[in-house]
């Protein structure tokens, strides 16, 4: 995989197709910005490469970008979702990487990110979706991105549910470590913690997603 190059579009092609999600949904947008950089500071505490820590940042960044298929009426729904809104929901996985089928058309790289953008949402007990996947038969990349944009998502208000503590936050890391996550994954997550908190200087990467925010401003 080291030996693949990163094709000089990339960060413009991605640029674009968040600056899409930005129209329609800018909290997807920032989402998908910070679960990247998040994807990325994660697998070089993983031991990743630097190739590879590139490919996580971009599954990242393009994980939800399907949701601009989303209908708005379930996307910006205050409430609990229905089950039939619920099944369109989950759908946003398989868009996302349909989306990104069209970039790997061209490029080796984004056929990389693939499999970290379809099966984000599988458990590591097999109860996620779409495929109902367990444990290590889920792509690597996929159970990486789980848990920052788990952790993403419980640390940011919804119109249906405030922002969590980042105590309650690490408490529920583990009591879903070996279920919803791959423990191993977990634990080196919590271990680094401190260091993502009180890091202040960009990491390697970073500027790919600094350049993609200031084209959205």
């Amino acid at each position: 995989m080291a030996s693949e190059k990163i094709p000089d579009w990339a960060t413009d092609a991605v640029g674009a197709i968040l600056n899409s999600v930005n129209l329609k949904d800018p909290f997807t947008f920032h989402h998908c910005c910070r679960v990247g950089r998040a994807s990325r500071k994660l697998a070089k505490v993983l031991g990743m490469n630097d190739f590879e820590q590139s490919v996580l940042e971009y599954s990242g960044l393009l994980h939800d970008v399907g949701k601009v298929v989303t209908p708005e009426s379930i996307l910006f729904k205050p409430g609990r979702l229905t089950d039939d809104e619920m099944t369109i929901m989950k759908d946003h996985a398989a868009h996302s990487a349909k989306i990104v089928e069209a970039l790997a058309k061209d490029s080796v790289f984004f056929r990389f990110t693939l499999p970290g953008i379809r099966y984000h949402h599988e458990r590591f007990d097999g109860n996620g979706y779409p495929f109902q996947l367990k444990g290590e038969r889920i792509p690597y990349a996929a159970r990486v991105i789980a848990v920052v944009d788990t952790v993403d998502a419980m640390t940011n208000t919804r119109p249906y549910r405030q922002a969590l503590t980042m105590d309650a936050v690490i408490a529920e890391l583990k009591r879903c470590s070996g279920t919803q996550f791959d423990s191993n994954i977990v634990r080196a997550y919590l271990d680094a913690l401190p260091q993502f908190e009180n890091q202040e200087d960009p990491v390697a990467g970073e500027i790919i997603v600094s350049r993609i925010l200031e084209s959205a401003a």
